[in-house]
């Protein structure tokens, strides 16, 4: 599904990411995890080709992400407020990305209705504009669009920050509801080691902009994370 070649990116002469081949097979769940610095936010922005690589490219169904734009239709992705339109209400953002993913009103009102629990009466005709909202409710409503159209591919950026206890229950419940149809592949990024090993079938650390572990989720992964990031 997705594909890493010789990928690096470079700021100033300063090597920030370098993986040299990683594959991400479809309906895999993938959690990217690391400290401050570690190049997540890179990767996830190579893939989305915000930024340009330095050498080497990725694929998303062979097709290369920096010289096309036909995967952006099977995408779906939030990684920060920056991708919320903050004089639109949340409403008026859902029906907005539903039109680019050719979906109607009523398609939108569905998954809006199945995810009314997760919004927990903050979201929803409030009359607020998006800029208004907490950095948490402005997550929700970013997590919840990245699901408009339904998505092969979804890319969530430090997912579980500025949430409460049991928002992020809730989040976790629908990534693994995502993470369990084998058409989806989901790549989730976190500095919070347990959620990530809760949700994801595979996890893969980075130190300094390169893969120091690569691991399938066992009993033992979030201590041997822990052991290895307490160095």
């Amino acid at each position: 599904m997705i594909q890493v070649n010789q990928l690096s990116k470079k700021y100033n002469g300063t090597t920030v990411l370098n993986i040299e081949n990683l594959e991400i097979p479809k309906g895999q769940s993938f959690g990217l995890v690391g400290n401050n610095g570690a190049g997540k936010t890179t990767f996830f922005s190579l893939l989305l080709d915000l930024i340009h690589p330095s050498t080497g490219n990725i694929k998303t169904n062979d097709i290369q992400v920096n010289t096309s734009e036909n995967w952006k239709s099977f995408t779906g992705s939030f990684l920060d407020e920056s991708f919320l339109i903050g004089y639109l209400t949340p409403e008026e953002y859902f029906y907005f990305i539903g039109d680019l993913r050719h979906q109607n009103k009523a398609d939108i009102d569905a998954l809006l209705a199945k995810h009314e629990e997760f919004f927990n009466g903050e979201i929803l005709k409030n009359k607020k504009y998006l800029r208004d909202l907490s950095k948490g409710n402005q997550k929700k409503v970013g997590i919840i669009a990245t699901l408009i159209g339904n998505p092969e591919v979804i890319i969530l950026d430090e997912p579980f920050a500025n949430l409460d206890p049991t928002t992020v229950s809730r989040l976790k419940k629908i990534i693994k509801e995502l993470a369990d149809d084998p058409n989806v592949t989901v790549l989730v990024s976190s500095h919070d080691l347990q959620h990530t090993v809760e949700v994801c079938d595979r996890i893969v650390a980075l130190n300094k902009g390169e893969i120091v572990k690569d691991i399938q989720t066992s009993k033992e992964t979030l201590q041997e994370l822990e052991s290895f990031f307490a160095v």
